[in-house]
């Protein structure tokens, strides 16, 4: 685990769990022996960040790495690791902050994990229906501008959802972002859930955002709270997880982020249901230690504030020390770069270096002396600081991924964000991994059916930006891929000859609307039979362009049915339970306990084929009628039942029902193991709480 302290970095151990990776091995190998089918081992490799490729027998590891940072070792280790188990040169730096590794032959996923493992690197729940990756702005301890480092924010957050029952089978995947201040440099309006720091009055604490995301139908997060104490900020974190995990759509993956429940609740109901549960998580919260930042009032402005997309070396808030960008063309790092950066740095005696969302990377706490000496050492390596134009922020389209649609990995290079150092964001298809709808101008790739050709297009934003009072781009008109440069130099142009003076593309473009940039590109939408050979072609490819189908992509992974979600929300009402008796809340104790009887039951009744009930004797009745499967599970339902239900207003004692506890734990443990061999293949080691009282 990366730990910031005074602006330097320790690793700890407890982010990697070598049991865990034992067991990847294991299920690796029955997979590789066919004792597991591949929608199963599918399932299994995402919740451990191995995401599958185009390219058969080929996948990517993703590297996760709470607010991008990184030590020098860590990036020799990474090297070595592409040279000795990936089949192509390089790693990836992601908008998420992460580090991919692609190409890499499924057979030596598990030895890459265990190596990554050594060097204090983790890949679990990069991939899947889980708690993403953790961003943070990237100059988060370091800006004058900041109220707190929210570091510490972002450690609690991770010990609280990595590996937590809660997180491992959601509808679908959620991220966060933590920034220091209302610049709000990750980006919170497009996360599930963005935290800003801020103050009000004489206090410090939290501005807090949710429902925010790109890809189908973007959408602006709302503020679920204007401004909550730094204490009540892992219990709101937690109630909206508990809220996407209950409520969000598991059937249809399209309508299952967390911003189509805010569309299907409204705003209003979207809170309420919110301070519903966020009344159970405080309690569940009551009696833990929850982090706290050393807070403090901006600079005084004798040190100038860093732009939100550092593109040169800049002083710290910290005197006499700097931070030093290093433009990372695509994101793309080769292994002598990779070896390059860690060796230049560990001489500096630099130990914290951190990937950006603009898929830069970061050198933090440079001496002056060093500045000097690491330019020439960074050109040798064909790296640099970031030069206008050079802002461009690319996803890996059909290089790798199944889901591309076009080759933004090859359009990307073509293209210059110009004299006014425009942000430009390359997406290889509507999901909008490279995060089009935040750029100046953002594109996504598309197929489009011409006079019976299909042709490679792309969509066009402009005017995005995701931090502060920023908004989603102005969506414009769908140009042909292979006219896309010269829509975005006329742009520049027009830009050039007509912004005012200190104005902003992103002003720029509001002023201007979207009929305009219709009307300035509306030529480029013409296709005659004559263009249509050229046009029928995506950058990089001689053949016809055609959309190849591999059968979706793997984000959400093989469905294990209700099984898997239904025990890790029994395993979330079990914490309540915990925390309800610990505060002599009987009532919404016996609630809980009952709440996981009928997720566990109906989970066996999934399994045994029975009709779903919800009714808890009903569910004990038809497990108790199939003895080949239940009847023993439901024996034992039944008497759990009717002992809550005994226990219930006057008759309550509190020995009995601790007791009656202990048994519940067991008979949760006993109910997986039903499972189990109702079904071999199912895998609920990671939606299990800690075997208390297990026998």
């Amino acid at each position: 685990m990366m730990i910031s302290s005074d602006t330097t970095v320790e690793v700890k151990e407890t982010v990697v769990d070598f049991d865990e990776i034992e067991r990847y091995e294991s299920g690796l190998q029955s997979f590789l022996d066919g004792k597991m089918d591949a929608d199963r081992f599918m399932a299994f490799r995402l919740q451990h960040g191995i995401y599958g490729q185009r390219q058969p027998g080929l996948h990517m590891v993703r590297i996760k790495l709470p607010g991008g940072q990184l030590a020098p070792h860590q990036l020799t280790a990474i090297a070595d690791i592409v040279e000795q188990h990936s089949q192509h040169d390089k790693a990836d730096i992601t908008t998420r902050q992460d580090i991919q590794l692609h190409f890499v032959p499924v057979a030596e996923t598990g030895t890459v994990m265990r190596k990554l493992g050594e060097a204090g690197l983790t890949t679990r729940e990069a991939c899947g229906n889980t708690v993403r990756n953790i961003t943070k702005c990237h100059l988060a301890g370091i800006c004058p501008k900041e109220h707190v480092d929210v570091e510490p924010f972002v450690q609690a957050s991770l010990r609280r959802f990595l590996r937590n029952p809660l997180t491992q089978a959601m509808p679908r995947k959620f991220k966060f972002s933590f920034s220091g201040c209302e610049q709000d440099c990750a980006q919170g309006m497009i996360n599930d859930i963005g935290i800003v720091a801020t103050r009000k009055e004489h206090r410090h604490g939290f501005k807090v955002l949710a429902g925010g995301g790109l890809g189908h139908k973007p959408r602006h997060a709302i503020v679920l709270e204007a401004f909550i104490e730094e204490s009540e900020l892992l219990p709101s974190i937690e109630a909206v997880l508990a809220l996407h995990n209950r409520y969000s759509d598991r059937k249809r993956r399209a309508k299952s982020r967390l911003k189509f429940l805010v569309e299907r609740f409204g705003e209003a109901g979207f809170l309420e249901k919110y301070r519903e549960e966020l009344s159970r998580t405080r309690a569940a919260f009551e009696n833990q230690s929850l982090p706290a930042g050393n807070w403090s009032l901006p600079g005084d402005g004798g040190t100038p504030v860093p732009e939100v997309n550092l593109r040169k070396v800049t002083e710290q808030k910290q005197a006499g020390r700097f931070v030093f960008p290093i433009s990372v063309p695509l994101g793309e790092l080769g292994i002598g770069q990779l070896r390059g950066i860690a060796k230049h740095a560990a001489e500096s005696g630099i130990r914290d270096i951190r990937c950006t969302q603009e898929q830069n990377l970061l050198l933090v706490n440079v001496s002056e002396e060093s500045v000097e000496t690491l330019r020439p050492l960074l050109k040798a390596l064909d790296l640099g600081e970031p030069q206008p134009g050079d802002n461009v922020v690319s996803c890996p389209g059909t290089s790798t991924c199944r889901l591309g649609i076009t080759a933004s990995k090859q359009a990307a290079p073509k293209l210059n964000g110009g004299s006014h150092d425009l942000r430009l964001r390359v997406s290889g298809c509507h999901n909008g991994c490279a995060q089009p709808e935040t750029g100046d101008i953002g594109i996504y790739g598309e197929g489009k059916r011409i006079q019976g050709r299909l042709i490679p297009h792309y969509q066009i934003y402009f005017g995005g930006s995701g931090c502060g009072d920023g908004a989603l781009g102005i969506k414009g008109p769908t140009i042909p891929a292979m006219l896309i440069g010269t829509a975005i130099r006329r742009m520049h142009r027009a830009f050039d000859q007509e912004h005012k003076q200190n104005e902003t593309f992103f002003a720029w473009s509001r002023r201007s609307g979207k009929e305009y940039f219709a009307n300035l590109l509306e030529d480029l939408k013409k296709i005659t039979p004559e263009d249509l050979d050229f046009l029928a072609r995506d950058h990089g490819e001689n053949e016809q362009f055609r959309v190849e189908q591999f059968g979706g992509g793997e984000c959400a992974g093989a469905d294990q049915g209700i099984v898997a979600a239904n025990f890790a929300e029994a395993a979330h009402e079990r914490n309540y339970r915990i925390a309800f008796v610990m505060q002599r809340k009987y009532d919404e104790a016996i609630e809980c306990a009952e709440q996981m009887l009928r997720l566990l039951g109906r989970s066996l009744q999934f399994l045994a084929d029975q009709p779903q009930s919800d009714s808890l004797n009903e569910i004990a009745a038809r497990l108790r009628s199939d003895s080949a499967k239940t009847a023993e599970s439901g024996e034992e339902l039944s008497r759990l039942a009717g002992e809550l239900e005994a226990l219930k207003g006057s008759s309550f004692e509190e020995s009995r029902f601790n007791q009656l506890n202990e048994r519940l734990d067991r008979w949760m443990w006993k109910a997986a193991e039903t499972c189990q061999k109702l079904d071999p293949q199912l895998d609920l080691a990671a939606t299990l709480p800690t075997p208390l009282g297990h026998k």
